[in-house]
């Protein structure tokens, strides 16, 4: 699949920030080969990446956090990485990145993929009645899921928020989820209710929460661990979408053995650098019907003998689903780059 064609202004302005990214990486090299040249280095120990920090991380280590600059050679470091680093007065140095077994990834504005969280094994995908959720939006987050072989938890936070009004929507926008294997909880950080299943679910896990801005992931994480006083931005109400207060994902570990990444709002979950099998894997109730339609080349719209239509036609809650998979395609074909931060 083709990229986007960029103008000649575009590319010679990805050309200029890559350059100045390239020499702002040799200054800080040299910068840290003065301090390693000064002895103030400790000996190399193995440590966690806990927050990032533009050009720094903190790691985190038996012998406590310190912010560290990164080796130039390091192609990045984002939370939950393990690291080799020296402890340094006042900055130590990350001088390896060790191997990943899982990374989150989006695309940037620019074409490349960008990653999120690393060595995570659950994402917890949380919603709220406002800003409105959506099936598609749900739908792009368990793809992505399921394209880096980590559990997915639907969360509807701000259950409170509930009504007459809002909950036959909100039930039928969930329904489908329980019995593709994706379990759903339904959580208050405001009142308190159910945040115990909330918990269980995240206990002995690397896990991270991604959403929307405004859907409360802060203030989750701010009821599981109150001693993390994260700032909590009030949702717009011009807008209905949230302000967006988290800047940087920072890990923090809870009482029972696990620990969350709570990351930045993230409003659309671009998928365009898959291709169209990467996201048929990505829907595990299609999975069954492929390879069973009557054309090898089949592209489950209207052709006859499609074993997917003819499965969506008995199923209601397939076809919705089939619906998502058509418009996730739809995106790839244009090749439209998504998943700009909020």
């Amino acid at each position: 699949m083709s990229k986007r064609k960029l103008t000649r202004q575009q590319s010679w302005r990805i050309q200029k920030i890559q350059d100045e990214r390239r020499e702002r990486a040799a200054k800080r090299e040299a910068h840290i080969d003065q301090d390693m040249d000064s002895n103030s280095l400790g000996p190399e120990q193995e440590g966690l990446v806990i927050a990032h920090f533009g050009s720094q991380v903190e790691v985190e280590s038996a012998a406590g956090n310190q912010r560290c600059h990164l080796r130039a050679n390091i192609d990045s470091l984002v939370t939950g990485d393990r690291v080799i680093w020296c402890a340094g007065d006042p900055v130590g140095v990350v001088v390896a990145r060790q191997p990943r077994n899982a990374e989150l990834l989006r695309p940037d504005p620019y074409g490349d993929l960008k990653p999120v969280a690393a060595n995570i094994d659950r994402i917890f995908i949380v919603i709220a009645p406002l800003p409105e959720p959506h099936a598609l939006l749900i739908d792009r987050y368990l793809v992505a899921a399921e394209a880096v072989g980590v559990k997915a938890v639907i969360v509807l936070n701000k259950s409170d928020m509930l009504n007459p009004d809002n909950r036959p929507d909100i039930d039928e926008l969930l329904a489908p989820y329980p019995a593709l294997g994706y379990p759903v909880l339904r959580v208050s950080s405001e009142t308190g209710d159910a945040m115990e299943s909330l918990s269980a679910e995240l206990d002995q896990h690397l896990s991270i929460f991604i959403g929307q801005s405004g859907v409360g992931k802060s203030s989750l994480v701010n009821t599981l661990l109150p001693e993390a006083a994260i700032k909590i931005g009030a949702l717009s109400t011009s807008r209905n979408e949230g302000t967006h207060t988290t800047t940087t994902a920072r890990l923090f570990h809870l009482p029972n053995g696990g620990s969350l990444i709570d990351s930045p709002g993230i409003r659309e979950f671009g998928l365009w650098h898959m291709d169209r099998w990467q996201v048929e894997d990505g829907f595990p109730e299609l999975r069954a019907y492929l390879g069973q339609c009557r054309f090898r080349d089949c592209h489950h719209e209207q052709e006859p003998g499609c074993a997917l239509l003819e499965a969506a036609a008995r199923e209601p809650l397939l076809q919705r689903r089939l619906d998502s998979f058509r418009q996730i395609i739809a995106t790839l074909q244009a090749s439209t780059p998504g998943g700009a931060e909020s």
